[in-house]
């Protein structure tokens, strides 16, 4: 089945071909590269921050190849893309992932040699002249699934940056960034959080620190709710600058939200404007400062907290030439909204076959 014979559900986009996969994981590989580049080149983030973000991508890209060695001649599974305002894998697909890695002895002991599989498959493309059977290329690509892939480098529901001293620039002494994979919205987010502490080493605060962000931090809510969340759990800990970055919707032939963009790009596609590759991706990052300080509690157990400013949100979209024409031609009150005018990404170019 080629990728012009995509068909999507209302609620999910069910991948069942070999095409499908290749297809879809090559348009998320191009789309986030390319988002990573334009974010670093138009100084969206800092550097260091550059840095976290990319490695917290990798792990994504890393996670959604494996689903696609693991689905893609399995007759009996396939890989569900999340259509909720998202275009990504529904948040179950990583679980499924890091649930079934862990029992990778159990899978590979009941599979046959892979020197025995390769022997097989001469045989049957050399001597026989026969195309593998669907089995056998399922063997093939379990064998390679559990081999290859490895369990700690699967995107999880939280994941939990290093403490690093802060850039030269920054007022804060550390900075520290996190990444969860909201379960309501299916959609990745990165956030980073600059702050001073009381006294002693950063070792003495690094595990609870640690502890409160798995807690507090793990699911998106107002910004200024998590901060102040953050700030009363850490008593020696002084957050000054909490930045969150919502990566997606990623908008394609896959989604059917009600994203005015999705929208606009389906409709595209399905008047011909546009080809089945177009994408375009959203992103908002919401910044929040401390402002000054005040103290609560008792007299005896006072406790400084931050007095935060008003939340700053920030839109953006990234898109390649003509999408951006496009979502300018059928959505202008929205892209004028945008913080920055929309920023241009290089086209996806795939060979369909």
């Amino acid at each position: 089945m080629s990728i012009d014979h995509i068909v999507t559900p209302l609620d999910s986009a069910q991948l069942d071909s070999k095409e499908h996969y290749a297809f879809y994981h090559e348009m998320v590989e191009h789309a986030l590269k390319e988002l990573i580049n334009s974010m670093k080149s138009n100084e969206i983030c800092n550097d260091l921050e550059m840095v976290f973000f990319k490695q917290y991508s990798d792990l994504l890209l890393y996670s959604i190849e494996a689903m696609r060695i693991k689905y893609m001649y399995d007759e009996e599974d396939n890989m569900n893309i999340d259509l909720a305002d998202s275009g990504f894998p529904n948040y179950l697909e990583f679980r499924y992932l890091f649930n079934d890695l862990a029992l990778r002895e159990n899978y590979l002991s009941k599979l046959p040699d892979l020197d025995k599989v390769k022997e097989e498959f001469l045989d049957t493309l050399l001597r026989k002249k026969e195309h593998v059977s669907k089995q056998k290329l399922f063997q093939a690509a379990s064998l390679r699934y559990y081999t290859t892939v490895e369990q700690k480098f699967i995107y999880n529901r939280f994941v939990q940056g290093k403490i690093v001293e802060s850039p030269e620039d920054i007022n804060s002494k550390y900075m520290t960034s996190w990444s969860f994979y909201d379960v309501t919205y299916n959609r990745p987010f990165v956030c980073f959080m600059y702050f001073d502490t009381s006294r002693g080493n950063i070792d003495n605060y690094r595990n609870d620190i640690y502890d409160v962000l798995k807690n507090s931090a793990d699911r998106h809510m107002d910004l200024d709710t998590m901060a102040y969340g953050i700030d009363r759990k850490l008593l020696d800990v002084f957050p000054k600058h909490i930045k969150r970055i919502d990566l997606g919707p990623l908008h394609n032939v896959f989604a059917k939200d009600e994203n005015v963009l999705t929208h606009a790009i389906l409709d595209g596609i399905a008047k011909k404007e546009i080809g089945l590759e177009s994408f375009a991706f959203s992103l908002k990052m919401d910044e929040v400062y401390s402002g000054s300080e005040f103290k609560e509690g008792s007299y005896f157990s006072k406790q400084t907290l931050q007095k935060w400013d008003y939340v700053i949100k920030q839109p953006y979209v990234f898109a390649p030439h003509r999408i951006i024409q496009l979502l300018y031609d059928k959505a202008p009150e929205l892209m004028n909204k945008l913080a920055k005018p929309p920023f241009q990404l290089t086209d996806l170019v795939i060979d369909k076959i």
